[in-house]
């Protein structure tokens, strides 16, 4: 089995290709349904296909055609992961080590909620359990995420950076979601007044009618279009200063409104350079959470690898153990003569001597098994053994 990863993310598509490829929750099943066993990883900064099969390069085409058929411009900004490189790709990803705000704490539950919605077998289970748990692990174990730099708390910092002072500043937040909360509650720590919560089927009367009280929107909607357009702004602001922050994807706010005078608009890619500004503290932490993420993706390729060997493990065990019983069967002439306790005796000498000679044949295979011997060292003790002769 081959673990494909195709997708994009922040680091090679910008917004405006990026949201032609965001999926939301609904939308991801039904890609993973078709996919087979897939999961489908859609957020703001990234949407990428993890998918299982035997061909790899097949799996690899069906999930670059899905991304092409939503947006034929996204194929040249797609990655390719394979096996390790795909897992070591998603635990960072888990980690927050991948995200736009090093960290950040709202990837974790995205990936546990792509894994649910997915539908996933034998190998993308183990593979999900994992990052999640290397996720965790980067949490408590790091301080990498204390006081987390949030893509919602990095916009509260740019109202902040433009205004000066939020105090007595009125914020339109329209998105009630949890992004929505997170910025809202950030807003209100720096003194911000949040004098209307919105969302996507608010009536625009109202929305227009805000707009003129207003000096800050933030807006974090699931819509596929539009919550507010350039002539709705123009209209309603009346020549007033206004700041915009699109924290969605797809974006809720029309990009032509940053053409207005007087009007300035960022979105979730312009906030990058207010979040660079909290790394310094957490390098040292993201070396570490690194390091750890590393030995968990390693303990993924030692089991994904295994897995190459273990068929034959077990059969050569199962060849041992019948050679066993059938040597003990013949010998029930004289074993019949003994009582329980020495019978039970011969019994455990004899799978002893079995295991102690397959113990290190055992070894040597699972550790063959890493380098890209374990598929050769299998095959050789099939040949040896004559293991699945019969079934031939």
């Amino acid at each position: 089995m081959r673990l494909v990863l195709v997708g994009t993310s922040h680091h090679h598509a910008p917004v405006e290709l990026r949201e032609r490829v965001a999926l939301d929750r609904e939308h991801s099943a039904q890609l993973s349904s078709q996919l087979g066993e897939a999961v489908c990883l859609s957020t703001c900064n990234r949407t990428e296909l993890y998918v299982v099969a035997d061909d790899a390069e097949e799996a690899e085409r069906r999930a670059v055609a899905a991304l092409a058929e939503l947006e034929p411009q996204v194929e040249p900004a797609l990655y390719r992961l394979r096996d390790q490189a795909a897992a070591l790709h998603l635990f960072r990803v888990a980690a927050g080590l991948d995200s736009l705000v090093p960290g950040e704490g709202e990837i974790l539950g995205q990936v546990r909620a792509a894994y649910e919605a997915g539908t996933p077998g034998f190998l993308l289970d183990r593979v999900f359990r994992q990052a999640l748990h290397a996720g965790r692990k980067v949490r408590s174990q790091t301080a990498i995420g204390e006081s987390p730099a949030s893509v919602s708390s990095a916009a509260a910092a740019l109202a902040e950076q433009v205004f000066g002072d939020l105090d007595g500043c009125r914020i339109m937040l329209i998105g009630v979601g949890k992004v929505g909360d997170q910025a809202a509650r950030s807003l209100r720590t720096r003194g911000a007044e949040i004098v209307l919560t919105a969302n996507s089927k608010t009536d625009r009367v109202q929305l227009e009618e805000e707009l003129a009280r207003v000096d800050v929107v933030v807006s974090s909607t699931s819509s596929r279009g539009y919550v507010l357009e350039a002539e709705t702004v123009e209209r309603a602001r009346h020549g007033r200063q206004l700041l915009f922050i699109d924290l969605a994807v797809p974006r809720d706010l029309d990009p032509a409104i940053h053409e207005l005078d007087g009007c300035y608009l960022y979105d979730i890619d312009d906030l990058e350079a207010i979040v660079s500004e909290t790394l310094a503290g957490r390098r040292s932490e993201a070396t570490r959470a690194e390091a750890i993420v590393a030995t968990e993706a390693e303990k993924f390729h030692a089991w994904h690898a295994s897995l190459d060997v273990v068929p034959a493990i077990a059969s050569l065990r199962a060849h041992a153990e019948e050679i066993r019983e059938a040597e003990l069967r013949k010998a029930e002439g004289v074993l019949g003569r003994l009582d329980d306790t020495q019978r039970r005796a011969v019994e455990s000498m004899t799978s002893q001597i079995v295991n102690k000679l397959l113990h290190l044949p055992t070894v040597r295979m699972k550790q063959a098994a890493v380098s890209a011997d374990g598929v050769i060292y299998a095959e050789a003790v099939r040949h040896l053994f004559g293991l699945g002769e019969d079934e031939r």
